[in-house]
């Protein structure tokens, strides 16, 4: 069979995703062709990335670190082009000669640019899950309307994806159970009346992702997972009752359906993106993403546990809240994933305890009730009025 082509831009390609993807492009030469990068302000990386992938375009978001991204790829005699600001991420996605949009620029940064590759039909490989935390049913609608191709590359959800018929039209009559599993992060066993002691390094040193720093808090907290929980439901169109959350410490399933008849499909892999990313390019077909093989001879075992066991209930509160929002008015998901990132922030930056995350996600949500987007400046408002409530709740702290 003749190999096609793909025309790639890679949105956030200094990041821990976009750095994987680009890993499985170089492995695959005749397959792929980088048509554009970009990133927030890593010069280096991107200067880097630039000279060994050639692309027509590459993005830095501010003018100041795209100035000095023109000045290197200049003095290196780099014929790349460079472009500045959140219009130049929605042209790169939607450009006429690209075929596949990987988009992973974290955060609701990102939710534009996805809409952009969304409504210009391209094949979108969706990274970013708070492009359907806060887009939700728009951003769904955004995908019909442009005919895009959806191919989730969250581990969790591109386990899902791998897991079900081919058909969409068959998941509702066939789904009894979504299954996310989670590895419990570096808390699983932490006396919940220590979290409050919890510094960054603490939060960041996952025991088996390597992730940025952002998602790596948020694995710690479990919001990764509650933030999976709204994207499973918008992704695979499932009422959030029928969605569980397990914890699996090793890693090793990373999501499983079950039917209507009880039987279970898991999908099983190391704990490299590299898989879910390849399988995301490749689909429907595969090939090698650079991935270690499970070595079945070493692996002592496959454990799960439950959220009802009362200190995973107080290791992370803020799971229940995917549910919670999901129950309320729609718009109130893109509320706590604004309060999220601006409290992970805030830790991060040493401004506020480890415990008091889930403390200002919780009013924010109380005290912001949204109304109904309709638009994607409906959303952006939301999501700066909560970012907006947060931070106000960060001064009262302080």
């Amino acid at each position: 069979m003749e190999t096609v082509m793909q025309t790639v831009s890679i949105l956030g390609s200094t990041g821990s995703i976009g750095v994987n993807t680009l890993d499985v492009i170089a492995r695959q030469p005749d397959r792929y062709r980088v048509f554009a990068l970009t990133a927030h302000s890593r010069v280096d990386i991107m200067t880097a990335q630039c000279v060994q992938f050639k692309p027509c375009y590459a993005v830095m978001v501010s003018e100041p670190h795209a100035r000095e991204l023109k000045r290197a790829l200049a003095g290196l005699g780099l014929a790349t082009e460079v472009l500045s600001g959140p219009q130049a991420l929605e042209w790169v996605a939607a450009h006429e000669d690209v075929s596949t949009v990987m988009a992973a620029i974290v955060g609701a940064a990102g939710l534009a640019s996805c809409i952009a590759a969304a409504l210009a039909g391209k094949r979108l490989l969706l990274a970013n899950k708070e492009a359907l935390v806060v887009g939700g049913a728009f951003f769904m609608d955004a995908v019909q309307r442009g005919g895009a191709t959806l191919l989730p590359i969250d581990s969790e959800h591109s386990a899902i994806f791998q897991s079900l018929p081919e058909n969409p039209q068959a998941w509702p009559q066939v789904i009894d159970k979504i299954i996310l599993t989670a590895s419990g992060g570096p808390f699983r066993t932490r006396d919940p009346a220590t979290l409050s002691q919890v510094t960054p390094q603490e939060a960041c040193a996952h025991p088996n992702w390597v992730m940025g720093r952002k998602i790596s808090v948020d694995s710690a907290t479990m919001m990764n997972k509650a933030l999976e929980v709204i994207e499973a439901k918008f992704l695979f169109g499932v009422a959030p009752h029928t969605i569980e959350v397990i914890i699996h410490p090793q890693s090793v399933v990373h999501s499983m359906v079950q039917f209507v008849d009880h039987s279970v499909v898991a999908q099983l892999g190391t704990p490299d993106m590299r898989g879910p990313i390849a399988y995301g390019l490749a689909w429907p077909g595969r090939h090698v993403s650079g991935a270690s093989a499970i070595d079945f001879s070493t692996l002592a075992g496959l454990t799960f546990e439950t959220f009802s066991d009362p200190g995973h209930q107080q290791r992370f509160p803020g799971l229940k809240l995917a549910w919670e929002a999901l129950d309320a008015v729609p718009g109130t998901t893109a509320v706590l994933n604004a309060a999220n990132e601006v409290a992970v922030a805030a830790f991060l930056d040493g401004q506020i305890r480890f415990d008091q995350i889930h403390a200002i996600n919780l009013e924010t949500l109380a005290r912001f009730v949204p109304a109904a987007p309709f638009s994607l400046e409906d959303l952006l408002a939301i999501d700066q009025e909560a970012r907006s409530r947060a931070g106000a709740l960060l001064c009262a702290l302080e």
